[in-house]
């Protein structure tokens, strides 16, 4: 899953000059990446998401032997595409591309992919009410430079003096991020981007971002993938890396590049032999990752707005349609945090329908029931390889995710969004950057 388009009216623009544009785009663009490398070893990857496939994608350009062990039966990760339910294409994870400076906005200036500036306008419900603008900014306390303390977005706000009826606006900015609001930092959701330099601007693609990854990635690498492999232990106390999957089926190796979600290495499904150092662990548990889910609703009339922030059940929801060249009436909700934890309890997908219809109705006078279709739920908490939406800075989390992302013994080396270090976690782009950050220190170890 992604950031949304609401979060780039408050915290994304709060880092300062950050979003200034910079460099063009990452040293990637001009480096070599040891044009003269000869390398029989192998390198496994586990995990096949955006920072999985891209590193298979850079060592296949390289002519190093490799090999991705995925748990689930599809590719992708956090990217994923649905087919069927409108009549345009529909992203089940990751959606928005933020900003164009990057890796990821390279393949789609390459490909011709087609994407859309999301510009859509925001109401919010408050008090009761459809509002076009808050009585009282407070996007402004998120958007400080300075003397952001760290404490959670919940207890900020209350701090600087916005009461109970900002509550679900406030976990809507939170949500953006994938935390509840009692979870996130105000201090280091800003000091962990303070390195942004992918650009300002949101944009929807008119197919999805999982076709830009397949298309432009997964297709030449996709040989080379174990579907439905679930890693149990991996064994690095010798030269050689044995991993094991949960069938009991071995595969060596000389390096592994792991990029499986951090709550999957929080909750130790994998088996570390030896153990991996307690400062690694300790930093695992300090990377926040929230529940997450999506819920498409189709209704035969557009009766809602663009985007609607603040309801209690869905912190924020989006018109599905912006940037589609069809436009089948779809209303995301996207909901993160504690609504997803209280959704997902609901136990079945009708029930957290009938609970988001039941709010809508609320705010639109009974018109959703009325002009309801059917609904699409995708639960990346319930989702066993997956457990929630993106990371995100808990209070506290300090140097964490520079911490995980350092390699072992130049044997284990860490990918993914949550290891992005140049504050570009929670994004492809972001995952896609570790992967391709991992194979050249991989390179650079193989070239000692």
């Amino acid at each position: 899953m992604d950031r949304r388009h609401f979060i780039k009216q408050s915290t994304l623009f709060s880092i300062g000059g950050m979003l200034i544009p910079a460099a063009l785009l990452a040293s990637y663009r001009k480096e070599t990446l040891f044009e003269d490398i000869n390398y029989d070893g192998k390198v496994l990857i586990i995990g096949a998401g955006a920072a999985g496939l891209y590193a298979a994608y850079i060592l296949k350009t390289k002519g190093i032997n490799f090999q991705i062990l995925e748990a689930s039966a599809n590719y992708g990760g956090r990217l994923g595409k649905l087919t069927g339910f409108a009549n345009f294409p529909i992203d089940l994870g990751a959606q928005w591309l933020h900003g164009k400076k990057n890796i990821t906005g390279d393949l789609i200036a390459k490909s011709g992919t087609k994407i859309t500036l999301d510009n859509s306008d925001e109401k919010y419900w408050f008090n009761n009410q459809i509002l076009s603008s808050l009585p009282r900014d407070i996007n402004e306390i998120f958007t400080r430079e300075d003397n952001l303390p760290d404490v959670s977005f919940k207890d900020f706000a209350i701090q600087e003096g916005y009461g109970n009826e900002y509550k679900n606006i406030v976990e809507a900015i939170a949500g953006d991020c994938g935390a509840a609001a009692s979870r996130i930092s105000a201090f280091w959701k800003i000091k962990e981007e303070e390195n942004w330099s992918s650009g300002g601007k949101d944009f929807k693609f008119q197919e999805t971002y999982f076709d830009l990854i397949d298309s432009q990635i997964a297709i030449h690498i996709k040989d080379e993938i174990l579907l439905n492999t679930i890693v149990s232990k991996i064994d690095y106390s010798q030269s050689s890396i044995v991993v094991t999957d949960s069938n009991n089926n071995n595969y060596k190796a000389d390096k592994v590049i792991i990029t499986v979600p951090i709550t999957i290495l929080k909750s130790n499904d994998i088996q570390f032999i030896p153990a991996l150092p307690s400062e690694k662990t300790a930093a695992f548990a300090k990377i926040g990752m929230d529940a997450g889910m999506k819920v498409f609703l189709k209704f035969t009339n557009k009766f809602f707005d663009e985007n609607i922030i603040g309801g209690s059940i869905c912190a924020a929801y989006a018109d599905d349609s912006i940037g589609k060249a069809q436009s089948d009436n779809i209303l995301l909700a996207f909901i993160t945090g504690k609504q997803a934890e209280y959704l997902t309890s609901l136990g079945s997908d009708s029930a957290i329908t009938n609970a988001l219809l039941l709010e809508l109705d609320t705010m639109y006078n009974g018109q959703a029931t009325a002009s309801f279709v059917s609904s699409h739920v995708h639960n990346w908490t319930t989702n066993p390889f997956i457990k929630g939406a993106y990371s995100y800075s808990t209070v506290g989390i300090g140097d964490s995710r520079k911490i995980a992302a350092q390699s072992i013994n130049e044997k284990l080396y860490f990918a993914g969004e949550a290891m992005n270090i140049n504050g570009h976690h929670q994004t492809v782009h972001g995952a896609v950057e570790t992967g391709y950050r991992e194979v050249k220190h991989i390179l650079k170890a193989i070239k000692k």
